[in-house]
């Protein structure tokens, strides 16, 4: 079976928006570009490193259009080279639109497409940024591990990686690293759902 890995940046309130520049979905907002004052080749290597395999993409529509409408024109380059190769799983209620290939519709029906993409053979699938495919993988067991990179920032406004809504998880970290440039790389694996209970405060 595929894994699936979420990768995404974000900053230390959530927000996940327009984070490498603003592009016409974003609209007017007002930080767009934010991760860029942090360049950090430390970190940079654990990014190529994930992507460093033959993968998929699973992306909602709005980040294919973003990225397709970006990395075919970057030309001889081993990120641009390998998403362009990859595979893109798109959620779209327009498959007929969809250009930038190799390309498949996940269908209507997210978490039973991605469920069916998954249990094919074939190569690993990323997603990054598409934060409302997040909590449906999420609450449906379909994320196998979830890379966060932290950015020390505060941003208020945004679009963020886990919107109202999101079903109650808990995830282990089975990784973090922080870079020189104050960026913390997390490594989680989602690993159940949320436990209640109290503290014995007894004797305090």
């Amino acid at each position: 079976m595929r894994k699936l890995k979420i990768i995404e940046h974000m900053s230390l309130d959530g927000v996940i928006q327009a984070a490498g520049g603003k592009n016409e979905e974003d609209g007017d907002y007002p930080y767009a570009g934010w991760s860029a004052p942090f360049d950090d080749p430390e970190l940079e290597k654990d990014i190529m490193a994930a992507h460093s395999q033959p993968f998929d993409l699973l992306l909602g529509r709005r980040t294919y259009d973003t990225f397709s409408a970006f990395w075919p024109k970057v030309g001889d380059n081993p990120m641009a080279n390998r998403l362009n190769a990859a595979t893109k799983f798109v959620a779209t209620h327009r498959p007929e639109s969809l250009k930038w290939g190799p390309v498949e519709a996940v269908g209507p029906n997210l978490a039973a497409g991605v469920r069916q993409i998954k249990s094919k053979d074939g190569l690993d699938l990323i997603l990054c940024g598409s934060s409302t495919l997040t909590p449906v993988l999420i609450e449906h067991g379909l994320a196998d591990e979830v890379m966060l990179l932290t950015y020390p920032v505060l941003l208020g406004k945004g679009k963020r990686f886990f919107a109202d809504g999101a079903p109650p998880r808990e995830l282990a970290l089975v990784a973090s690293k922080a870079g020189p440039s104050g960026i913390v790389l997390s490594t989680y694996r989602p690993s159940g759902p949320l436990r209640m209970g109290t503290h014995d405060i007894a004797g305090a």
